[in-house]
């Protein structure tokens, strides 16, 4: 019960800090999957969340990647 609580109010509190921080200037995107994966540790919809995000980042970065990548070869 104890380990329920723990969890739930830190990995709330990252979660919800990271979504404040959407609008305001920190590490939002640094924040967000910290709080989901302490969450994911007690409760399965975080952890269907953490994977959201985790496919959302990994599409974003490649497609920053891509950019970068024809950004050089036009240099």
């Amino acid at each position: 019960m104890l380990k329920k609580a723990l969890v739930s109010i830190i990995g709330g509190g990252l979660t919800l800090l990271g979504i404040a921080l959407l609008a305001l200037p920190g590490p939002a995107w640094l924040l967000l999957p910290i709080g989901l994966a302490v969450l994911s540790l007690e409760f399965p919809w975080a952890k269907v969340w953490l994977r959201k995000s985790q496919r959302q980042f990994y599409s974003s970065a490649a497609w920053l990647d891509r950019k970068i990548l024809l950004r050089k070869m036009k240099n």
